[in-house]
């Protein structure tokens, strides 16, 4: 995973690390190309930068090619292999209304793993 050099944004950032461990599921909403998944990755170097360990963060961009064929399904057993065991995880999930079902997916991964959840769409 690499860290992003990216604008800052920190009110917006500043929000988002208030929750940080207590709400399980963010969801970050606004206009197209207003910076919903630049804010993600923001929140991502800062958990980097203070002490989370990369394997304990998993990214995933539905607008990506490698997930277009993924179902909920999929999705709930690709991610759950990559969590590991009593850590706390952080899970970022860019565009991920292009999962049908991903609802029942994330409440999954919130009581069967206790994650961190951040949400695009």
């Amino acid at each position: 995973m690499k860290k992003y050099d990216l604008k800052n944004r920190d009110l917006y950032l500043n929000k988002l690390k208030v929750l940080q461990d207590t709400e399980p599921v963010k969801v970050v909403t606004g206009i197209r190309r207003c910076g919903k998944s630049s804010l993600l990755k923001l929140m991502v170097n800062y958990l980097l930068e203070s002490g989370v360990h990369e394997e304990q963060i998993i990214e995933m961009n539905f607008e990506s090619y490698v997930y277009r064929k993924m179902n909920a399904d999929d999705f709930y057993h690709y991610v759950s292999q990559l969590i590991i065991p009593h850590q706390k995880m952080y899970l970022f999930f860019d565009e991920l209304q292009r999962i049908t079902g991903w609802e029942d997916v994330v409440n999954s991964f919130r009581v069967d793993f206790n994650c961190d959840i951040y949400i695009t769409g």
